[in-house]
């Protein structure tokens, strides 16, 4: 019985790559567009799912276009805050970047570009995309992933941006 045991172990632990590891986003107010860049093409060349399971706002929202929208999905929870990308000036007082800004709608899908052009584009003034909206753009999680988050909430496993990896539909 205990070989078993241990031959279940070592096969479940075998079978977890990253490719079925998931990345939960939650509570993330963003921050610079290259380091969002950076963390999110990893997360892209990883092969490891993101969950939406609360807030993200400002850079973080650039996931939706450096991670393919297959290994995305959103909860209930989810909400989306988009705004102009800005910079300093000379005096330090803060701006809107224009060139900032295009990068950040270059890098948006093409379904989420049109929800930003119908609420007005991107201006210094944050926007919100959640709900109905939402679901119309990125996939609502599937059951097994939901299961993920809430054991991952249960545990106290949720982070910013990246944790150790949460297993889905393997468990």
């Amino acid at each position: 019985m205990r070989a078993c045991l241990i031959a279940v172990v070592v096969s479940t632990a075998l079978s977890v790559t990253s490719a079925s590891a998931t990345v939960i986003i939650s509570a993330d107010i963003g921050g610079k567009m290259r380091d969002y860049t950076t963390r999110f093409q990893q997360v892209r060349d990883s092969g490891e799912s993101v969950v939406i399971a609360g807030t993200c706002v400002s850079a973080c929202t650039m996931v939706l276009g450096l991670v393919p929208s297959d290994r995305i999905c959103v909860t209930p929870d989810a909400v989306l805050g988009f705004h102009a990308a800005w910079m300093f000036d000379s005096s330090g007082k803060r701006v809107v970047s224009a060139s900032g800004t295009q990068d950040l709608m270059q890098t948006y899908p093409a379904a989420v570009r049109a929800w930003i052009a119908r609420h007005g584009g991107l201006t210094p003034k944050m926007m919100y995309l959640r709900g109905r909206d939402l679901a119309a753009i990125v996939a609502p999680c599937n059951s097994s992933r939901m299961a993920s988050v809430s054991r991952a909430k249960r545990f106290g496993e949720l982070h910013q941006l990246r944790l150790a990896p949460v297993l889905t539909g393997t468990e």
